[in-house]
Parts: C-alpha cells; structure tokens; sequence
C-alpha cells in the first residue's frame, strides 16, 4: 500500500472511532452525517481488509489490527496537526529557534549588544546568526527563510518585501580625545587638512558619502583605508587620524575608545535605516516576535511600509 492509496480524511475518521466508539459521535465531532462516517467506515474496511471495528454492547470495538495501527496513526495525526497549526503562535520563553540577520559590522556593533541582552532574558534558548548584507544574494535568502531579518540601508529590498524605518542619523567626524581638532565645531578647511581614516563599505549606504568626499574639492587626504568599520575604535584611538562615521556608531565607540565626535562641517546626506522582512513571513509568529522586538529597542517611532 503506498501513502498516495490512502485519504487522509478516512485516518481522522480512524482516529475519532478509537477515542469515542461511536458513530454517531464522531459525526457530531466532524460536523458529519452519520451515513458519511459508516461510508468512510466501509472504505477503511476495504482499504486496509480488515472489520476494524466491531458493533458491541459496549460500542465500536477495535479489532487487533486496529489497535496496532492505532498508535501509528495517531502520532503521524498529532504530527501533522502540529505542523500545519506550527505558525499560530510562538513561545520564546521555551523556544529553541535559530534567528539569521542581514546587517553590516555597525549593525553589528549598534544593535547586538542590547538585543542579546533582552533576548538572555526573555528567551534564554532563542540564538542569532548574522550574515553580511552584501555577502549574499539577500533578497533570494530572505524569500528562502535563510534570513530572517535585514537591517540596514538596503534599496534593493522592494518587490515583495516589507520595511519599517527604525530612525535617520546624520554623520559626524569621529577623532580621540585631545585630538588637536577637539574643538567646539569642526571647520570644512580644517576637516580637509586632517589625515583621514577612510572606511570603503562597498555595496552599502555609506559608498554614497565616501564617493562625496572622494569627489570633493579639495578631497580628504586619506591615510588609511579598512573595509569595515569594526577596527576603527582601536585605530583612532592611537591615531591622529579622524574618520565620518555614522552618528550612532560613534555614540556606541565614544566611551569605550576615549573619542569625541563632532557635526560633520560637509553637507551629507542623512542615512536611513530600515528593518526588512519579506512577504512570505509577514504573519509568521516568530518572525513577528524578532522584529517587534528590534522595533521595541532601536526605533524612533514611525510606521510600516510595504
């Protein structure tokens, strides 16, 4: 007998007459005719060539061979039934899911140490992944469910996603304290004659201002160049090189490196910040919990966009 012989519907008719060994009350379980439930009876007889049950006194008696398979059954039932309900809610005070977020090394650095914290105690066994916003084709995992959440400036993310700004924050001129620039304000003049800690955070927001700067007339004189943000607490602190970095990150790196920052004297843009997720997950409990709960630490209140 193979799976494709078989009417998942006749099984729960099975699995009714165990528990309550009367037709007519697993007709009124199923919101079925009495007729319905003796027909599924008879194709279950013929299926399986055996009585099944038998009419007693007592009821509808299993037969040995129904009993047998009545355990069988009744798991591959509850299994079912568990994963077909599996998205209408979501525990994670008991849950063990592993979560994947798209962000860069600032996100890294911004978002992690809080969001751990509070998931440490409201989900001790709930664990995070993070991936790299430009080091996979994001929107294709993000449809996939191999990432859960994305994080960041991310144009790329429209058909089919869904996205909630979190907050804007300007740049600002990120330098070690005593720095012989650690004035009150940083003039433009001044900002170019600086040595310059560069960050080339390619196929992110952050390329739009290093290709202002870099067209810039005069243009910053460049002594260093990374390709993360992550190193960059360690080298202005033993440096007198300043870099542009996000406002945010600064205000995370200002205390533990011993730096000060300032407004930044080039009108840049403003960078957006966004939390995306794709259509698919946008009622799936767990995901709706992750992001809520991102939303709940780092937003500056505003609304969903689809």
């Amino acid at each position: 007998m193979e799976l494709e012989d078989i009417d998942l519907n006749l099984l729960v008719v099975f699995n009714q007459l165990l528990t309550e060994r009367k037709v007519s009350k697993v007709a009124e379980n199923l919101g079925l005719g009495q007729p319905a439930v003796s027909n599924a009876l008879a194709r279950l007889r013929k299926l399986f060539d055996d009585e099944l049950f038998l009419r007693t006194a007592h009821g509808m008696q299993p037969t040995p061979f129904a009993e047998q398979l009545a355990e069988s059954i009744g798991y591959a039932l509850g299994m079912i039934h568990s994963a077909v309900n599996a998205r209408s809610s979501f525990d994670p005070a008991t849950s063990q899911r592993s979560f994947s977020i798209g962000m860069t090394d600032i996100g890294e650095i911004y978002f992690l140490p809080q969001l751990m914290q509070r998931i440490q105690q409201i989900a001790p066994s709930v664990s995070i992944s993070t991936v790299r916003n430009t080091a996979v084709h994001l929107g294709d995992a993000m449809e996939a469910g191999q990432i859960d959440l994305a994080i960041g400036l991310l144009p790329q993310l429209k058909a089919g996603f869904f996205q909630r700004r979190l907050f804007e924050q300007r740049y600002v001129c990120l330098f070690r304290e005593g720095h012989r620039l650690d004035r009150k304000r940083m003039r433009e003049a001044d900002f170019f004659m600086a040595e310059h800690l560069a960050i080339v955070s390619a196929g992110t927001g952050h390329g739009q201002v290093d290709a202002i700067l870099d067209n810039h007339s005069p243009q910053r004189r460049v002594k260093l160049k990374v390709p993360h943000f992550v190193a960059t607490g360690h080298i202005l602190a033993s440096t007198d090189l300043i870099a542009t970095v996000p406002e945010r990150l600064a205000e995370r790196m200002a205390v533990p490196f011993g730096l000060k920052f300032l407004p930044h004297p080039v009108d840049l843009p403003r960078i957006a910040i966004n939390l995306f997720w794709h259509a698919k997950y946008h009622k799936d409990p767990a995901n709706q919990w992750l992001r809520n709960l991102v939303f709940e630490l780092h937003a500056d209140r505003t609304g969903a966009r689809p």
